[in-house]
């Protein structure tokens, strides 16, 4: 197996939004986009009480992607415009396809801010191709137990298929573009192997824990979280210094201008404008504040 050569390790800054920090690996002054996925958020871990509940989204539109929601620790309570209500608990992915328009809600379930707790999670914004961006909007909610699991030998790695396929075990996801998302977990000594095609863009987020990345880099906690591959082999393997969590994500680039402005992301500034306005009119339906 040819393993892909690495491109750059990046780190995870903090930044601030509203009352929240969280980390942004991307986009950076050093990494605009990876082609086709648009912003990653790793949020969390917070302390949720009563008195203190910082990571509650009131209802906000979308436009033109799919925002994508891995829920790590904790519970959260997902609304939409289309009539959806779940929640989403811990190792659960809520893929939210915005397509022309949807308006969600998201955060702490009211058990969860009651009794208290810690909640943490990764946000993905995945662009979807010209083509796809006026699509029918749709929700899909796959649960920690129904993901296909693949453990290595030494049977100390588990990757969960979540989108996409790995050593033909497919995942529960539906997709609009061709992407794999795994979620693996690897305890300390634990060796994996992960392929993927050499059509896509390929990059692994740690969580937490540290890993030596195909035996000539490591990756650890507030050093470099994140790694993006060249596409020129055909995975990547993983050896767990410490217990790790980490998060592969690989789609084939769209490769189309992006144009972005708050909660829409879409081709040109024209039509940025018709998303601000077909949002304003109620085109987008309508979801009430709880």
């Amino acid at each position: 197996m040819k393993l892909n050569t690495i491109k750059r390790a990046g780190k995870s800054h903090f930044v601030n939004m509203g009352p929240i920090r969280l980390r942004q690996p991307f986009p950076t002054q050093a990494i605009e986009m990876i082609d086709p996925f648009i912003l990653l958020h790793h949020y969390g871990p917070y302390e949720i009480s009563e008195t203190n509940n910082p990571f509650d989204l009131g209802p906000h539109p979308h436009r033109g992607f799919e925002p994508v929601t891995f829920l790590v620790q904790g519970e959260q309570l997902h609304r939409d415009s289309l009539g959806n209500e779940s929640v989403v608990k811990a190792g659960d992915v809520q893929w939210t396809t915005a397509g022309r328009g949807i308006i969600h809600a998201e955060g702490p379930t009211k058990n969860l801010v009651k009794k208290g707790g810690t909640i943490e999670g990764i946000q993905l914004w995945l662009n979807l191709p010209a083509e796809k961006k006026m699509m029918s909007s749709n929700y899909q909610h796959a649960r920690h137990e129904d993901f296909n699991v693949i453990f290595s030998e030494d049977r100390n790695v588990e990757t969960r298929v979540i989108a996409g396929a790995l050593n033909n075990s497919y995942g529960k996801i539906a997709t609009q573009t061709p992407v794999n998302a795994f979620m693996i977990d690897a305890k300390a000594g634990g060796e994996e192997f992960i392929s993927y095609s050499d059509t896509h863009q390929g990059l692994l987020y740690l969580l937490n824990g540290k890993v030596n990345v195909n035996n000539v880099e490591h990756i650890e906690l507030d050093k470099n979280q994140l790694m993006e591959f060249n596409q020129d082999g055909e995975g990547f393997s993983i050896k767990a210094e410490k217990d790790s969590k980490l998060l592969f994500l690989s789609g084939a680039p769209i490769k189309e201008p992006v144009a972005t402005y708050g909660p829409y992301v879409m081709n040109s500034q024209t039509e940025l404008l018709e998303a601000m306005r077909d949002y304003q009119m109620g085109k987008m339906g309508f979801l009430p504040a709880h």
